[in-house]
């Protein structure tokens, strides 16, 4: 059968930026006027609104596929991509959705921009939505949820960890996260802002068994690097995630082999091209399904070794469900970024919401990746 058609979709809801500080999107106090705002910690934009990008493809049987590119900030970007450059290299191919084909496909988007440096950023995330529902079109052919087509034994529940926590103080951001422990959740990532004591102060009253993370967002001061390290050291934190500027190579390298913490990488990054000189200073690996697809994921999987965390940030059902099914099939995957908002967020549009029970998201055994659209979503964006 052929490709029919395929669509992007810019999405823009409001969201509580005050109750969202300290997770996924919005972890720093904002400044300034607009929709995007500079963040109060370091030089980057972020919106007030939840945005993504979400692909619609069809074939022409009928049958229509749904996928998603992480889009935080302008979503019509990665739209446009896909309606100008990857719909006509995509409309009348033939799809029989076997892994050789989506592959095949992928490779195709990709030359569309290779020898004119469009290699990477907003192209591989337009590539991503186009990806994921792909493979979501390749589930519902089999008749199979996606990660039995990737894997011949998936795990069906795969734990959680905690990502950020909301409140004003180290004792209001602590009481948070102890609410989840008291639901089985074992692991917490807080975000560093601004005051390092203060974020030292939340996992230092953390409860008892509760171990944590922590989210460098890219700033630790390159002089205090080391030093924050050997803290976190001291505290046996399970990972140091985005120390350092994401081009920064060398520094990376050196501040793996100064402390013990693990440092965990990915979320910048989207092709095993861009990770390749990172690899040997990553102890975990994050990938994003949203800027690597599930393509570009399984190929960065399969040079690396270690253990795998997939990244999760502002996302409704297509990019969450990815990333549960590509952890489901990943062996060396035990863990997924849990947001409560985000999770609220996406489900809100869900006829069948994701599922989280205490400590583990249970994987959905529907074909493709799950998602069926409720009223709401018809509302909003049909």
């Amino acid at each position: 059968m052929r490709i029919k058609s395929v669509q992007a979709i810019p999405v823009r809801l409001p969201r509580d930026i005050a109750r969202s500080r300290g997770t996924a999107g919005s972890p720093t106090a904002l400044c300034g006027e607009g929709a995007y705002r500079w963040s109060t910690a370091y030089p980057v934009l972020y919106s007030e609104n939840f945005e993504t990008a979400l692909v619609r493809v069809e074939l022409e049987n009928g049958l229509i596929g749904w996928g998603e590119a992480q889009a935080p900030l302008a979503p019509e970007v990665a739209c446009s991509i896909v309606t100008h450059l990857l719909r006509p290299a995509l409309e009348r191919e033939e799809f029989d959705g076997t892994t050789e084909r989506i592959a095949a496909l992928w490779d195709r988007m990709y030359a569309t921009m290779r020898v004119r440096g469009q290699n990477g950023g907003f192209m591989l995330d337009a590539m991503s939505g186009v990806d994921l529902a792909l493979w979501d079109l390749a589930g519902k052919i089999a008749g199979k949820p996606v990660c039995a087509l990737l894997s011949a034994a998936p795990k069906l529940r795969i734990p959680v960890y905690l990502s950020g926590t909301s409140g004003h103080g180290p004792a209001e951001r602590a009481a948070f996260a102890a609410r989840y422990a008291d639901e089985g959740i074992s692991i917490v990532k807080l975000y560093y802002e601004s005051e390092w004591q203060d974020l030292l102060a939340v996992a230092d009253r953390l409860p008892a068994g509760m171990r944590f993370a922590v989210d460098g967002l890219w700033h630790l001061p390159p002089d205090r690097a080391v030093a924050m390290g050997q803290d976190l050291d001291a505290r046996h934190a399970r990972w140091l995630e985005c120390p350092l500027y994401p081009e920064d190579v060398e520094a990376h390298a050196a501040l793996a082999a100064a402390i013990r913490t693990p440092l965990a990488l990915g979320e910048s990054y989207r092709s095993l091209r861009e990770l390749q000189p990172f690899l040997p200073s990553v102890g975990v690996l994050q990938p994003d399904l949203g800027r690597c697809g599930i393509t570009g994921s399984l190929r960065i999987a399969a040079a690396f070794p270690g253990e795998i965390v997939p990244h999760l940030s502002i996302a409704m059902g297509p990019q969450i469900a990815a990333a549960l099914h590509f952890a489901a099939a990943a062996v060396n995957c035990s863990l997924c970024e849990f947001n409560p908002h985000v999770f609220d967020s996406a489900n809100a549009f869900l006829q069948t919401p994701l599922t989280r029970k205490g400590a583990e998201y249970h994987v959905s055994q529907a074909p493709g990746l799950g998602i069926e659209w409720n009223a709401r979503f018809d509302e909003n964006f049909a």
